[in-house]
């Protein structure tokens, strides 16, 4: 069963829509105790990476989440909590994945934030891809975004610059779309996450 971390920066509603939606069992993590109770675990996340950091470090979860050892997806700014730092905030975060979130340049011509589809380059190797055909178009809502990394990037997306659409360290993952807005490859990310 998938725990999603309440910690006050997410849109909750719309996640466990879309879990409802393709049949995943889930509850919320609104203690430290409750992590007990799930064997995945998803960190949702909207707004501003250092508000979530901080809102996250008030419910003493940080270093529950850091040691975890079962799966757990970030999505969004729940992506970027896994990361080093945000120029968010010059916010640092849970430092798990060796990467920065940087800023869209202003300069760059393109509209910040980065919203609506995209689609993105996924690497064959990755679980949460499964069933997932290249070039898939994903709903994203940002105006930062992870460096693209040739470890830990999983799928890359280009706006402008190539950035990390999804990363992967060990059992950590994340992904910079909303997969519960991306109809049904968006499902299929929860339920490929689902079955790790």
């Amino acid at each position: 069963m998938i725990g999603i971390v309440n910690y006050g920066a997410g849109n909750i509603f719309s996640l466990t829509a879309a879990l409802q939606r393709v049949g995943i069992p889930y509850g919320m993590i609104d203690k430290l105790d409750d992590f007990e109770h799930y064997d995945r675990v998803i960190i949702p996340g909207v707004g501003h990476a250092g508000a979530a950091m901080q809102k996250l470090e008030e419910t003493g979860f940080v270093q529950r989440i850091v040691s975890l050892k079962k799966p757990v997806l970030g999505i969004c700014v729940g992506m970027q909590l896994l990361t080093s730092f945000s120029e968010e905030g010059n916010a640092e975060l849970l430092n798990i994945v060796p990467l920065k979130t940087l800023h869209f340049d202003k300069h760059m011509g393109k509209k910040i934030p980065h919203m609506g589809w995209n689609s993105i380059s996924p690497k064959r190797d990755c679980p949460l891809f499964e069933h997932i055909a290249d070039n898939s178009y994903f709903y994203f809502v940002h105006s930062y975004f992870i460096e693209a990394d040739e470890e830990y990037t999983s799928a890359s997306c280009t706006y402008d610059v190539v950035f990390s659409a999804a990363i992967q360290k060990e059992n950590f993952y994340g992904v910079q779309f909303h997969p519960e807005k991306s109809g049904k490859v968006g499902e299929q990310i929860l339920l490929n996450f689902s079955r790790l």
